[in-house]
């Protein structure tokens, strides 16, 4: 009695450590004779929901041998690379790359030679030509020396986009 006591003693449980714990189930590899647990789920087949679930060796082999226009016929397996070209030529159209443009004569696209027009530089100038140029016109333009006024703060956006555009190009 005195040992039933001791084990269920304290609170919030009322037995011994582990007492009521179930076991937890195992997911084993879906590959034939595997004994590891699989832990990394495959798709069964093209955009279906189903998986397999197999151990780490066993999904690098999957993932090698897989083959996504499998089971497609030829018309299929073309309609869907035609459609994934679509979606990336409307990626291609997205505001993030409103300073493109094609180049022309000079080497510099249209957008290029926008942002050195806002820089108030020549094209081509030097890095540091352009950093020294967007420090005094950002300095002059920031919206905390222009408090109040919004056409100044936008000419400090178009500055930092202008400057973002050319410190990642090397001329």
């Amino acid at each position: 009695m005195a040992s039933d006591y001791i084990k269920s003693f304290g609170f919030p449980r009322w037995g011994e450590y582990g007492r009521d714990q179930d076991t937890t189930a195992l997911r084993m590899c879906d590959y034939t004779g595997c004994s590891e647990t699989g832990d990394h789920p495959a798709p069964k087949t093209p955009g279906s929901s189903e998986r397999w679930y197999f151990c780490q060796s066993h999904a690098a082999e999957y993932n090698r041998n897989w083959n996504f226009f499998e089971g497609m016929s030829e018309e299929e397996a073309r309609r869907h690379q035609d459609d994934g070209s679509q979606s990336s030529d409307a990626f291609a159209h997205a505001r993030t790359f409103e300073w493109s443009g094609a180049a022309d004569e000079s080497g510099f696209s249209s957008s290029e030679q926008a942002a050195f027009d806002t820089l108030e530089l020549d094209a081509g100038a030097d890095q540091t030509m352009i950093k020294r140029h967007y420090r005094k016109l950002a300095k002059q333009f920031h919206p905390d020396a222009n408090r109040g006024d919004p056409e100044a703060a936008e000419r400090f956006y178009k500055i930092q986009a202008a400057y973002d555009l050319l410190r990642e190009k090397s001329f």
